[in-house]
């Protein structure tokens, strides 16, 4: 089957998640219908064009013949298609070309073209993450040089920061950068796992580098960035000669196998430093942050894609008769409560995801207008979005293939891949304990809780405003308020542990995002509750809004619950970690 872009889903919550009107499509001359047009013409770009190519791309791959990069030729005329048609703009400022969308419209973008296919949606994912880490950091003569074309689609971007000996660990990067005369600066050395490091679909492919510079100081402090572009640019704009940086080899992956993933060798390449020396690693979190946001809302898209083709098989497959006896004959499997209780966990679970990333990119646009407060509330919830909805992702998926049973199995399906493809999301632009590690250590106890506990008096809020609805408003609240005094629980303990003994605290740092994601995503559909009950009274769409509804109820019921687990995790678990772990 094919992909559908969600967009009643989407523009619902569009509309009502970001904290501020500001924060959301309106504002800025930008009205909520313009912003429904142009998702609702790229939904019908991705599902005509991309869709397809996420099987091809899975069965072909990327390929490295003859010290050449080759992609399946229909993605080359897909990505022409792209970029003609200006979806690479969606974001970015009309000052470099760019539409000027709100980011929880870039967001929603974002999930499109990815459910439709996370091999063709990377390259589009890293270049927004180099423009927006150059238009926050590169020196005007950079931005008039690489913006207009990169917002364009005719080239490309990356983000080359893991080596073979540093994995995650960046501060063990060896790649050198020795300063020229000319002010230039000459790169060398190796680059991992760089996500479409060398391909064919743009002109020139800039690649955003950490290196070090003769006299820096050891450790990530020690870091700068370097812009170092394949092809070289002249003053008038056209390309030069080829740089010397060059594609080795590329990985041979478990999914998203048409998404070259490259070893590059940077042989004295030219490089142009980005900002000061030794502070490159600061300019580098600006792109590492919008790619770790953008990766979750990856997680909702490949949930949402599965969820799509459940729910088709579970209509279409029939197999055994009713438990009820309602009917004598076999009957359609979505009838059997079981598979009615995956697809509604599948469902409640890309929803909660959603609407979280899509309320956090509201608090991100705050941020991004100079509120302090909405800076910590955003850098608190990017985490989130990264590590909940991707780990979120691999049980969707999962439950993709149960669905389908036996059939699920088998690659002619199209749902296996989906399970290969997520399996990434968890890993690349910091791991799940990576995001753990920075709620708890930045997040948390840098503040001494207080982005936490302003946090928790949010999901407050919505508990009190839902205990004036009905008993199925009640209801949630209920759930949503007794979760919330478990993080309350956790947050001191975390806070009370972390001064005495550090490796217990950071011991529960993975069940405490789980725990604080969880909240956050029933949180914003209680939020999103509250919103379809108003239009319901008011007689507006009732068959949306009566999902809207059970989906919060059900997501309260049977995934909110589960908190309790994680909890415990936190608060009694230490014990049986540390040095057991050393002798096993």
């Amino acid at each position: 089957m094919t992909y559908q872009a969600p967009i009643r889903e989407i523009m619902f919550n569009i509309e009502h998640l970001p904290p501020s009107p500001e924060a959301g499509a309106v504002g800025g001359g930008i009205e909520l219908e313009d912003v429904g047009a142009a998702l609702e013409a790229l939904g019908r770009f991705c599902s005509d064009i991309v869709a397809p190519l996420s099987r091809v791309g899975d069965e072909t791959g990327a390929r490295f013949e003859g010290g050449e990069t080759v992609l399946p030729e229909a993605y080359t005329q897909a990505y022409a298609q792209f970029a003609e048609m200006g979806w690479q703009s969606l974001p970015h400022p009309e000052e470099f070309g760019g539409m000027g969308l709100p980011r929880a419209a870039a967001a929603a973008a974002t999930e499109i073209l990815n459910a439709s296919d996370l091999s063709f949606g990377l390259c589009p994912l890293l270049t927004d993450g180099a423009v927006e880490a150059l238009l926050l950091t590169g020196s005007d003569a950079q931005k008039q040089t690489y913006l207009e074309r990169m917002i364009s689609g005719q080239w490309s971007g990356t983000m080359n920061l893991t080596e073979p000996q540093a994995g995650s660990d960046l501060g063990r990067v060896r790649c050198k950068a020795e300063p020229a005369a000319d002010g230039t600066y000459a790169v060398s050395g190796t680059k991992i796992f760089i996500t479409y490091g060398e391909h064919g679909l743009t002109e020139n492919i800039i690649h955003l580098v950490l290196a070090r510079t003769p006299s820096a100081p050891a450790g990530p402090k020690g870091l700068s960035l370097f812009i170092v572009p394949k092809f070289l640019v002249e003053e008038d704009g056209s390309l030069g000669r080829r740089n010397a940086v060059t594609c080795v080899s590329l990985e041979h992956k478990l999914g998203v196998r048409a998404s070259p993933t490259a070893v590059l060798e940077y042989d004295g390449a030219t490089g142009f430093l980005v900002g000061e020396e030794n502070r490159g690693l600061e300019n580098m979190f600006v792109m590492m942050r919008a790619a770790r946001f953008a990766v979750g809302v990856q997680g909702v898209a490949v949930s949402e894609r599965a969820c799509q083709h459940a729910l088709q098989y579970a209509q279409e497959r029939v197999q055994s008769r009713p438990v009820d006896g309602s009917t004598k004959d076999a009957a359609p499997i979505i009838r059997h409560p079981d598979v009615q209780r995956m697809l509604l966990r599948m469902r409640a679970l890309t929803e909660g995801g959603r609407a979280l990333a899509i309320a956090t990119a509201g608090w991100l646009d705050l941020a991004k207008q100079g509120d302090a407060e909405a800076e910590d509330m955003a850098e608190f919830l990017v985490p989130l979005v990264k590590a909940f909805c991707t780990e979120r992702s691999l049980e969707v998926t999962s439950l993709g293939v149960q669905v389908h049973g036996g059939m699920g199995f088998i690659e002619e399906t199209g749902v296996a891949q989906f399970y290969r493809d997520a399996r990434i999301l968890p890993i690349y632009e910091g791991t799940t304990a990576i995001q753990a590690n920075d709620l708890l250590g930045r997040k948390v106890l840098r503040d001494g809780g207080a982005t936490a506990r302003r946090f928790a008096g949010m999901v407050q809020e919505t508990e009190q405003a839902l205990q004036g609805g009905n008993a199925q408003a009640q209801a949630v609240a209920k759930r949503l308020g007794e979760t919330r005094q478990m993080f309350e629980s956790s947050l001191k303990w975390l806070l009370n542990t972390a001064g005495k003994d550090l490796n217990a605290a950071f011991g529960g740092s993975v069940p405490f995002l789980m725990l604080t994601g969880n909240l956050a995503a029933a949180w914003q559909l209680g939020r999103s509750m509250l919103a379809a009950s108003a239009k319901l009274e008011q007689g507006e769409d009732t068959g949306f809004m009566t999902r809207k509804i059970a989906t919060a109820v059900f997501y309260a019921q049977h995934i909110l619950v589960e908190c309790g687990a994680e909890n415990l995790r936190i608060t009694e678990g230490s014990a049986s970690l540390g040095d057991a772990a050393l002798n096993l």
